[in-house]
Parts: C-alpha cells; sequence; structure tokens
C-alpha cells in the first residue's frame, strides 16, 4: 500500500468487539479519521461512542478487532502509548489542575528542565506555552491559574496541552455542552485552523446545527454498532435522527392515548423563577412527556407536584378533586409515584437485597397483624415483579449494588408498582443505563400505560421523549413553551420550542 496521506486514514479501527459483563459495549464497531477532517461520531446515550473512544485513547483493550495508525498496525495498550502515537482527547469533564498556571497544567510531568536535569526551566515552560496559544491565537497568559478561568478558556488550555504533544488525532467529547454562542465561535475557528495543519478531530455531539456547520463526514452508532458514514453536507439531518434512533422510530407514532379521563390537573403552579405558570392535564393511559434543556424546570415541575418542594401558588387535582400534596407521603397516599433521576440517592438502598428493595415502601401490607414480617409473601411479591419486569438477578437475596444499572432502575420500578400507584413520574427514567436495558424499559412504560397507568416522563434525549409520548410539552426557563402531539413531534421542532425564551 502506497504511503500518501491523501488515502491513509490518520487511524482506523476495524472490527472492534467490547464486552463487560453482561454487555456487549461494542459489536463489530468501525471508525475511520482522515487527515485535515473533522468526522462527527453521533449516536443515542448508549449507543458505544464512549467505549469506542476509551479504545482509541488506550483506556480500555477491545476484545478483538485491529486499530491502524497511518497505515501501521498499533497496539494501543495503555493512554501513554496512544499519546505517543499523537492520540489527544478533550473530555466533557475537564481534567486540569485548578491551583496550577496554565503552563504547569500544559507540561506537568514532563516539563523542560535545567542545571542537569535538576530545576524546571520555568522560563523555556512559559515561552513554549505562549507560542502554543500564539499558535492557536489565543489571547491567554500562560501564568494564570487555571482555577480563574472559564470552562471556555480551560479548554483552550486543553486543546493547547494536546498540540504540545503533538497530537495529530484530536478527540472532542461533547465540546460545546458548556460554553456560550460567542466561545463556540472561538472554537471552530481554531478547528478550521488545525484542519489547515493536517489534524484530524473526531468530534462527539449530539448538536445538529453544529454538525452541519463543523463537520466533514459523520459516522451513526447504534447498539455499540457501526450503521453509516455519510458526508455532512449533503445528508439531512433528519436522516441522521432517524440512524440514530432506528427501527423504533416507527414505534413514536403511536396511537395518541387520549381516551382515559383526566387523572392529573396541574393549574398555574408557580415557584419562584423555577416554575413559571405551569399548567398541563394527564389521562389515564397517556404518556405525556417533558423536553427541554438543563435547567429548563421540569425536575421541579416533577418535586412540586410531589410534594417534595413547596409551592408559591397552583392547584393541584387528581381524579377531579383538589388536593394540598404538602409532602411526599401526601403524593404516595393519593397514589403517585416519582422516581428520580438520581436512583442511588432517592431510590435504593444499594447494600440491601433485591427483594427488600422491592417491598420496602409496602411493608405494612406483609407485616402479621402489624408486627411481625410474612417473609414468605414478600419473597413471592418480589419474584412476581422479577418476573414480570425481567430483573436479571441470582435471586431476591442477591445485594441490590450488585446488579447493573438497568436492573436496578426496574427495581425502583417495580418497588412503586407493587405500592399499585395510577400516577407514575420517570424522571430521566434510562440515564445510565445501556440500550438492551434501555428498550426493555421503553416495552415496560408503553405496557403500563396499556394497563391504563398515566405516566409523566422526564427525558433529555430526544429521541427517547419521541419514542415514547403521546403528548409533548416543552419547558424553557421555567415556562411551557409549547405543545406537541407524538405523531407531529421532530428533533427539530422540540429544539425550537426548548430554545424560545
Amino acid at each position: 500500500m502506497h504511503n500518501t496521506s491523501d488515502t491513509v486514514p490518520l487511524i482506523s479501527v476495524e472490527a472492534i468487539h467490547k464486552s463487560f459483563p453482561g454487555v456487549k459495549a461494542l459489536v463489530n464497531a468501525r471508525f475511520d479519521l482522515r487527515p485535515g477532517e473533522v468526522h462527527a461520531l453521533m449516536g443515542e446515550n448508549g449507543a458505544g461512542k464512549s467505549t469506542l473512544m476509551k479504545i482509541m485513547t488506550g483506556i480500555y483493550q477491545p476484545d478483538a478487532g485491529e486499530i491502524h495508525i497511518s497505515g501501521q498496525k498499533v497496539n494501543l495498550s495503555d493512554p501513554r502509548a496512544a499519546q505517543a502515537l499523537g492520540i489527544s482527547i478533550i473530555h466533557q469533564e475537564l481534567f486540569l489542575m485548578n491551583h496550577l498556571t496554565a503552563a504547569q497544567n500544559i507540561y506537568i510531568g514532563r516539563e523542560p528542565r535545567k542545571g542537569f536535569g535538576v530545576f524546571v526551566d520555568e522560563a523555556k515552560m512559559r515561552a513554549d506555552t505562549a507560542a502554543l496559544f500564539a499558535r492557536m491565537k489565543v489571547d491567554l497568559d500562560p501564568d494564570v491559574e487555571v482555577g480563574t478561568l472559564t470552562v471556555a478558556r480551560q479548554q483552550l488550555v486543553e486543546i493547547a496541552k494536546a498540540l504540545s504533544f503533538n497530537s495529530r488525532i484530536l478527540i472532542m467529547d461533547e465540546p460545546t455542552s458548556a460554553i456560550n454562542d460567542k466561545e463556540v465561535e472561538h472554537l471552530f475557528a481554531i478547528i478550521n485552523d488545525l484542519k489547515a495543519h493536517g489534524v484530524g478531530i473526531i468530534y462527539i455531539t449530539h448538536k445538529m446545527d453544529e454538525v452541519k456547520r463543523i463537520a466533514d463526514r459523520v459516522t451513526v452508532m447504534r447498539d455499540g454498532q457501526y450503521i453509516d458514514t455519510l458526508p455532512a453536507a449533503t445528508t439531512d439531518m433528519s436522516r441522521i435522527i432517524s440512524l440514530m434512533v432506528g427501527r423504533e422510530l416507527a414505534d413514536a407514532t403511536r396511537a395518541t392515548g387520549q381516551g382515559g379521563d383526566v387523572v392529573l390537573d396541574v393549574k398555574n403552579l408557580n415557584r419562584g423563577r423555577a416554575i413559571r405558570n405551569v399548567s398541563f392535564s394527564l389521562r389515564k393511559g397517556e404518556i405525556l412527556g417533558f423536553a427541554g434543556l438543563m435547567g429548563a424546570g421540569r425536575t421541579e415541575v416533577a418535586r412540586a407536584i410531589f410534594g417534595a418542594d413547596p409551592i408559591d401558588s397552583g392547584e393541584i387535582s387528581i381524579h377531579g378533586v383538589t388536593q394540598a400534596i404538602r409532602s411526599p407521603q401526601d403524593a404516595v397516599r393519593l397514589g403517585l409515584a416519582y422516581l428520580s433521576e438520581d436512583r442511588k440517592h432517592y431510590g435504593l438502598v444499594t447494600s440491601m437485597t433485591v427483594g427488600d428493595n422491592v417491598t420496602m415502601s409496602s411493608w405494612p401490607r406483609f407485616t402479621r397483624s402489624r408486627v411481625f414480617m410474612n417473609d414468605a409473601r414478600m419473597s413471592a411479591a418480589a419474584n412476581d415483579y422479577i418476573q414480570k419486569l425481567r430483573i436479571k438477578t441470582p435471586s431476591v437475596d442477591q445485594e441490590t449494588r450488585l446488579l447493573s444499572g438497568g436492573n436496578q432502575q426496574k427495581i425502583v420500578i417495580s418497588k412503586w408498582l407493587l405500592r399499585d400507584c395510577d400516577i407514575l413520574i420517570f424522571d430521566e427514567p434510562t440515564r445510565g443505563i445501556d440500550i438492551g436495558a434501555k428498550a426493555e424499559i421503553y416495552k415496560l412504560l408503553q405496557s403500563l400505560a396499556d394497563q391504563g397507568k398515566a405516566i409523566i416522563v422526564i427525558s433529555s434525549e430526544l429521541p427517547e421523549v419521541l419514542r415514547l409520548s403521546h403528548r409533548i410539552l416543552v419547558m424553557c426557563e421555567g415556562r411551557i413553551t409549547g405543545e406537541l402531539t407524538g405523531r407531529d413531534a421532530t428533533q427539530e421542532s422540540i429544539m425550537t420550542l426548548a430554545t424560545q425564551r
């Protein structure tokens, strides 16, 4: 193979497999990056993007498959090996030492030395850092303490650090998630400059508009597998979305569950700046999706309805009767359940057994003469839900912490079902669980709705909201900015409403 930089990718990974206990994270995955291109990597949470990046940066070793850099087969045995071969990653959570200067952060562990290697050559380190910043056209002082910088400027320090290793392969993981529009423009200018110097950039993002602006090609992953690679300029974004969500997109156009009676009616709910005049209703057998960006007020609304936070004003009616819900105990008594996004804090006692977690909130039902626990009945009830919800556990006596995130989530759900709640609020029901478990939770929510439960789903993943909801309410800055029916909604229409101030 003749080695011209035009034809030989900077990096290519082929037929990569990676499993963790109980999870196939990558199945026959592949990806390649050319010199001087931005290659966007897209897929829902849990699609395998971060596992693939960890393999490319030497954090994980693949179970099978090959990695080539500039046509040569390599073994990325650890992060240092990857770095030596010119691969750097800029994480979403920046790994910088706040109390050190920019220059110290960039050259930590490999400071230039003087005086027979005894002393750090501060002047050279400063000059080298200044040269990196100049190359990036960034106005930053090498001596600035990193902790005093904005996230965007800290990111620039990370990019400079990557360049200091002469990296030709730069992985950017959601680089614009915490920076403003002006800072995004600056970042894009730097990316274009890096491209001009032959650096290849793997760009992980959920933002469609960025892909159009910055990417040359887009690769879509789903369920740990490679789906397709497309040219960014000529590919319609709806095509990319349908590849990301795949076969289950048709699922989103299910019947609009308008048949049932109104079970929950919320009128003019207010709480400081977090909830502003929110009104909506929820029907029996309906899944109502709440969409919006972080901080839009969706969780605050759920907590207010559930009595976890006090409200300033507003009216909540359940089955047509106005109720004063002053505590979660009041809410539970009225048949409400709230599954918070933070399972560990609010949903589970991970040191307890599966059986105890399932039956915990229904203990009064299992006491004989209000004194002794009826262990046999508790065990039977727990087993019943383990089967119904297909919870993967050796037995009811297994410690909950030993189960996967998806199975822990199912235990939280079974706990509330056993209490026979008929209004269920799910806050980020699939956060942190793998694709297979996600699909099962989706099926479970749909079957609960079919049984007549009324369900609210709060999710930051638009494909999830689209797939599950009969109706979708969109929030921005504490207000409901619009309502869409499940069959009319698109990612674009939701995002338009989510950014309407």
